[in-house]
């Protein structure tokens, strides 16, 4: 059998136990809450929800996703990665799911949305199922191929473009959510089925047992310690905290902003996604590799927070106009997408792979549990912010945005951290 040259390639193919069965589960998303995601914002807006209460909103779900957070790296440890995965996927998505699909008003959504902070549980766990038995020069390649995943979601984009021109927005949307219940329902069970528990997640449930959770809590304090004391931990904190942020304000108010302010049609929101997420699929396989192959990665990371930016400026340059969208409209906001789509790509991807190689690997579920506790507690104002920002004008949220990229440039320029090899154990 010929070997697979390009390097993402690669990888898919030689992946075994963990991390193929995170991977290879992953397209699911596209077939359950990526085709309803594109409209989430604009199905509140129909059912009577303000612009400012959509950001408040994003900032109840950061704060309850800040507090499920605290506890992920206790709860992943007593209950092991495979477990804690399984459950918490069920109370993070499938059950706010069937909230959203019947959801009558703002107080709905508010519920859904603080049962919805569950799911940053399932991420540490998930995170830690996915590259604990993975080698460690593989890890960039395997959140790679976990975007590319996720990228390929939106080429299921057409179904629900075609359910709204159909049966209407606030229709279509709640059988987008019904389905998304029923499919995610199916990938949790698979993941449970295709994976087996970490040698790490072994020890540490071993370690734990019959201790409680707020023993476990106790031991924050030395990981703590360890946080502070490690510059590259800090660093890849501080990416991660300006990432998020610009990912919770674009994944909140982008449809809006092109919906309401530039006139693009209900039936065509899905399309935009899809698009950006061919794209960046395209740049994952292309020019992301080449660019973050071998160890320096600092120029990477200032070339996606450049290009991101350059996005997010032209965005809030567009005019619009009284009739709905032009062509023009249409074609600034192509270039838009493939700005987007290259920079929040290697963004995503550098931002996770430089927590990963940066953190301490025998405590990683709590470091990273504390590490989402800050980046969260960082994050959660600018739900609301924007929100605020959009309700004077639905392009000034990414005036916010576009200042967080400048930080994020300065903050890699003056900041950088260069990962290494872990020390070798002492020998005796």
């Amino acid at each position: 059998m010929p070997r697979v040259r390009n390097p993402l390639l690669r990888t898919l193919v030689d992946l075994r136990g963990n991390g193929r069965a995170c991977v290879y589960t992953e397209p699911m998303w596209g077939l359950s809450m990526a085709l309803v995601l594109p409209y989430a914002s604009v199905f509140m807006l129909a059912l009577g929800v303000h612009d400012e209460q959509i950001g408040l909103l994003a900032t109840i779900s950061i704060l309850s996703q800040m507090v499920f957070g605290l506890l992920s790296g206790v709860i992943t440890d007593k209950l092991g990665r495979r477990l804690t995965t399984a459950l918490f996927d069920i109370v993070a998505w499938a059950i706010p799911c069937l909230i959203w699909a019947f959801a009558q008003n703002f107080w709905w959504f508010l519920v859904a949305s603080v049962v919805n902070g569950a799911w940053q549980v399932t991420q540490n766990s998930w995170d830690c199922l996915l590259v604990e038995d993975v080698e460690r020069s593989e890890i960039p390649k395997v959140y790679s191929l976990v975007k590319v995943a996720a990228e390929f979601s939106a080429l299921f984009a057409p179904i629900a473009a075609v359910l709204v021109s159909r049966l209407g927005l606030e229709p279509a949307v709640r059988i987008l959510y019904l389905n998304a219940f029923v499919i995610m329902a199916i990938k949790i069970w698979l993941l449970y089925k295709l994976s087996t528990e970490t040698d790490t997640g072994r020890i540490r449930r071993e370690q734990t047992r019959g201790v409680s959770i707020w023993s476990s809590l106790r031991g924050y304090r030395p990981v703590l310690g360890l946080i502070l004391r490690s510059k590259g931990t800090l660093f890849s904190l501080a990416v991660q905290a300006i990432v998020s942020a610009v990912s919770l304000v674009n994944g909140t108010f982008w449809q809006v902003v092109i919906n309401q302010h530039l006139g693009v049609p209900d039936p065509l929101l899905p399309f935009f996604p899809m698009v950006r997420s061919l794209l960046s699929v395209l740049f994952f396989f292309t020019l992301i590799p080449a660019l973050t192959h071998g160890k320096h990665l600092k120029l990477p990371t200032l070339l996606g927070f450049a290009v991101y930016l350059a996005g997010q400026v032209l965005l809030v340059l567009i005019p619009a106009s009284d009739g709905g969208a032009v062509a023009s409209t249409y074609g600034l906001l192509a270039v838009c997408l493939v700005l987007d789509a290259f920079g929040a790509g290697i963004l995503f991807m550098l931002a996770e792979s430089l927590v990963a190689l940066h953190v301490d690997r025998h405590e990683r579920s709590r470091v990273m549990a504390i590490q989402r506790t800050v980046v969260m507690l960082a994050t959660a104002p600018f739900g609301w912010i924007s929100g605020w920002l959009s309700g004077m004008d639905r392009t000034w949220p990414f005036i916010l945005t576009s200042a967080l990229l400048v930080l994020g440039v300065a903050v890699t320029a003056r900041f950088w951290v260069t990962t290494h090899e872990p020390a070798a154990a002492p020998t005796t």
